[in-house]
């Protein structure tokens, strides 16, 4: 069995929410159903008491939950001694998807150039707030993550990036005024938008709820989890996003989608990278922190020249 429905079982447990427990664990709702389902006709017993408001475990649950977590410890441990094994150098890296997309190809070319393939990398993407779970709970060695606010990082050591720009754009072919627009006729759009979690979409929010105006003020709105799909909804003139400027430059440079500002928008986020006080002298983790401060550099002159 895959320890995975485990995982989403005890996560169900912990939320008390399908919905919440899918948004942990990065899956959809009906995929979080289908594994608690699979499980109950695995072992032939109903594991969640759904009667009340709350999903509480069934006496069948309880045994189950607490197997499940021992079972879970003990396949951390064993990874963790399988690690020792392996000889071979590496590290691990979550950062939300903007980084990835935008940066992260530049720094590993640079990266990977000193170092040849004598170093395993393994990245990941997810939201802040997950990134920075799974960074205290050693499942990644540093995290590269926009956030709005600041981060509660405790003894973590933290480097700050330039922060990231982020704008409204839209097709030509939809015909919207010039750069400076105002909030009415952006409303007029449909959106096109990221999931709850991530920290463009609440950075739009929070500049909506100043303004006195929610996301529901727009025509319409789509919501999609993966941004090459936002981008491309965009590029096809479905509505318009609140974008990162570093994901769409080279559309805007093209002419392929305009750029738009909205007075009282806040439009900056912030960029940060966090590692454990434990890799602040790792050599590799160093080297590529040295290929990212490099690319930021270059990449933010580059910016300027829009």
């Amino acid at each position: 069995m895959e320890t995975q429905y485990l995982k989403t079982l005890l996560a169900v447990f912990e939320l008390n929410s399908f919905s919440k427990a899918a948004d942990a664990l990065c899956v959809t709702q009906s995929a979080v159903s289908q594994r608690i389902r699979f499980l109950e006709e695995c072992y032939g017993l109903k594991l969640l008491d759904k009667s009340g408001k709350l999903n509480m475990p069934t006496a069948a649950g309880l045994i189950v939950k607490k197997k499940a977590e021992q079972i879970l410890m003990l396949e951390k441990e064993m990874a963790n001694e399988l690690k020792g094994l392996i000889s071979k150098k590496g590290f691990s890296l979550c950062s939300t998807p903007t980084f990835g997309i935008a940066y992260l190809p530049k720094v590993l070319n640079s990266y990977f150039l000193v170092n040849s393939g004598d170093v395993d990398f393994k990245f990941v993407t997810n939201t802040p707030e997950q990134s920075l779970k799974g960074l205290f709970a050693n499942e990644y060695d540093l995290a590269i993550i926009e956030h709005c606010g600041d981060l509660n990082t405790g003894t973590a050591v933290t480097y700050t990036l330039p922060p990231d720009e982020l704008l409204f754009v839209s097709s030509p072919s939809l015909g919207l005024s010039s750069t400076e627009i105002s909030l009415d006729e952006l409303m007029t759009q449909r959106l096109i938008a990221r999931r709850e979690g991530c920290s463009s979409r609440r950075l739009l929010q929070e500049n909506l709820s100043q303004l006195g105006r929610t996301t529901d003020d727009f025509s319409s709105m789509i919501i999609y989890d993966d941004i090459h799909m936002n981008i491309q909804s965009v590029l096809e003139g479905q509505g318009v996003a609140f974008i990162s400027r570093s994901l769409v430059y080279d559309h805007l440079q093209r002419n392929k989608l305009l750029e738009h500002t909205v007075e009282g928008f806040r439009c900056f986020r912030s960029r940060s990278v966090v590692l454990p006080s434990k890799h602040a002298d790792n050599s590799l983790i160093q080297g590529f922190l040295d290929c990212v401060f490099t690319a930021f550099s270059t990449c933010r002159s580059q910016l300027r020249s829009i």
